[in-house]
């Protein structure tokens, strides 16, 4: 069976990184660009078009978390293998983090319905 990655597929060509990366690890936008294949141009577009928001260090530099990584792999691959444009890309990935929301309520509500019962 396969090792699952505990970092974003972003990094999966990079595996001397993995085990040396912490689950907050950020990265400034000229590294995470190289990391996910695209000119820093593309990222602060991105950013722009709401797709993907990097904090911010004190001096206002952009910082790529991995979860940010992975939301570029995912935008570039709607584009550039789906031919979806950004606009469509915009409401799919909107409706993916609705999804994600709705799992997660999900999943507390299965939770609290699972104590109730123990409870009653």
């Amino acid at each position: 069976m396969p090792r699952q990655s505990r970092i974003a597929p972003a990094l999966e060509n990079h595996p001397a990184l993995e085990d040396e990366l912490p689950a907050n690890a950020a990265f400034v936008i000229s590294v995470a660009a190289r990391l996910v294949g695209v000119h820093e141009q593309t990222l602060r577009y991105y950013e722009r078009a709401g797709l993907v928001e990097p904090a911010r260090s004190k001096g206002r530099i952009r910082l790529y978390s991995l979860h940010d990584l992975e939301r570029v792999r995912q935008i570039r691959r709607l584009t550039d293998e789906m031919g979806v444009n950004l606009a469509g890309v915009e409401v799919i990935m909107r409706l993916t983090d609705h999804i994600h929301v709705l799992e997660e309520r999900i999943v507390d509500l299965e939770r609290e319905t699972g104590r109730v019962a123990s409870n009653g």
